[in-house]
């Protein structure tokens, strides 16, 4: 019995081995090596930079008070509305009012002062008068013995005091003057006009707040200058800065509107850099028209940077360019082929591989430029050449080659059990 039994075991461990190594030879058999490929394809394609900006106007005025004082009014603008958010000005118009109480005193105070330093000065010119007849009949005298020496000398000293006198008076005059002047200046400054045409883009204060005037001048109304003509702030990385130039042609979309397009063009590329988190940027001035008033201040604008555009040129998905093939894939013919073509002047190259009967052949060409998902290339190559992208293992099906699994139970053939 025992022997019977290590024959069925020894019988059923050969029928497992066989069925493993026919498992693995067909396994191994059935696999083929397939390449996939894309026809070349013709059509247009535009080369751009992609980057995020904000919409600002071309020139932007912060009117602030030279003064301090309480806000009391706003001014009218052009419509006779109170000047607000959005109010359209000329040049000119008022646009607030503070409390000018304590500059009108100011200017009653110095106008008093400059009247008093003119009546100084017309005392010191009588004394100056009297002082100088007294000095001439003095010097009449000055050889008889009606006339000391003492009294002589007395008489030079009060007509050079007189003439000092006047000297002081006059000076004291012209500083009244220049007093009330400055008196009368920041009254006016009480009164704030806009000093250009243009929009209130934002009111900072509002009726009964004190203006506290320091170093810097409290910054009151922000005024855009021309709100149809705007600018598009824009960060460029300092890797795509190279390929952005004034005059450049710039499109770009703006969240507010969807589906549309804005147009502009460089005008200015900032040489001050940014650095962000150790990401260098440069910022970018767009220019475009805002005839139409639609583009509101700092709306985010997503632009396109227009490199270069290709019409009719041979396009290949990016993929055929990134993917290398195996070693044993390759034509043995052609090994020495791929990019090694001269041209005389800079040029960015690439290799694309065509298929030769189950291997496959490096072809070298010019890249033109990507939009990121198909490349414009120039070569020796034509429209509708198919192009290896890539490899793809088929394998048969387990019940077309017969396979099992080798460590399923196997049903026994011939004989029975005991």
């Amino acid at each position: 019995m025992k022997i019977l039994f290590s024959k069925k075991f020894l019988f059923l461990l050969l029928i497992l081995l066989a069925a493993f190594f026919a498992y693995r030879f067909t396994r191994k058999g059935s696999a083929e090596t397939r390449l996939k490929t894309t026809p070349i394809t013709k059509g247009d394609i535009t080369v751009s930079i992609s980057a995020t900006g904000t919409v600002e106007p071309e020139e932007v005025i912060d009117v602030g008070a030279q003064v301090a004082g309480l806000i009391l009014s706003f001014g009218k603008d052009k419509n006779g509305k109170t000047v607000d958010y959005g109010s359209e000005v000329e040049e000119g118009t008022i646009l607030a009012e503070i409390d000018d109480s304590l500059y009108a005193a100011d200017v009653s105070t110095t106008e008093a002062q400059l009247k008093k330093a003119n009546a100084d000065v017309a005392t010191a010119k009588a004394r100056l008068a009297q002082a100088e007849r007294d000095w001439g009949r003095a010097q009449k005298l000055q050889n008889s013995e009606a006339m000391s020496p003492a009294s002589f000398d007395g008489y030079r000293a009060a007509y050079d005091t007189a003439r000092a006198s006047l000297l002081v008076a006059e000076s004291g005059v012209s500083q009244a003057d220049a007093a009330l002047k400055k008196a009368l200046r920041n009254l006016s400054l009480c009164t704030i006009t806009s000093p250009v045409q243009g929009v209130v883009i934002d009111r900072r204060v509002n009726i009964g707040q004190t203006v506290v005037s320091s170093l810097n001048a409290p910054s009151l109304f922000l005024l855009a200058k021309d709100l149809r003509h705007m600018q598009v702030w824009v960060s460029v990385n300092e890797a795509d800065i190279g390929k952005v130039s004034v005059g450049q042609k710039v499109d770009f979309t703006a969240d507010a509107f969807p589906g549309e397009v804005f147009h502009g063009e460089v005008g200015k590329i900032r040489l001050n850099a940014a650095m962000t988190q150790n990401v260098v940027t440069y910022t970018v001035e767009v220019k475009t028209d805002n005839s139409n008033l639609r583009l509101l201040p700092y709306l985010t604008a997503n632009t396109k940077f227009i490199v270069s555009q290709h019409q009719g040129a041979l396009l290949v998905p990016n993929s055929a360019l990134r993917w290398s093939p195996p070693a044993d894939l390759i034509d043995a013919n052609s090994k020495s082929e791929g990019n090694t073509e001269k041209t005389g002047r800079a040029k960015e190259r690439g290799v694309l591989w065509t298929q030769v009967g189950n291997k496959v052949r490096p072809k070298s060409i010019e890249i033109l430029g990507t939009d990121g998902v198909m490349t414009a290339i120039q070569g020796d190559l034509e429209e509708g050449s198919p192009i290896v992208v890539g490899v793809e293992a088929k394998s048969a099906s387990s019940a077309a080659s017969g396979t099992t699994n080798p460590f399923a139970p196997q049903p026994m053939r011939g004989g029975r059990r005991s």
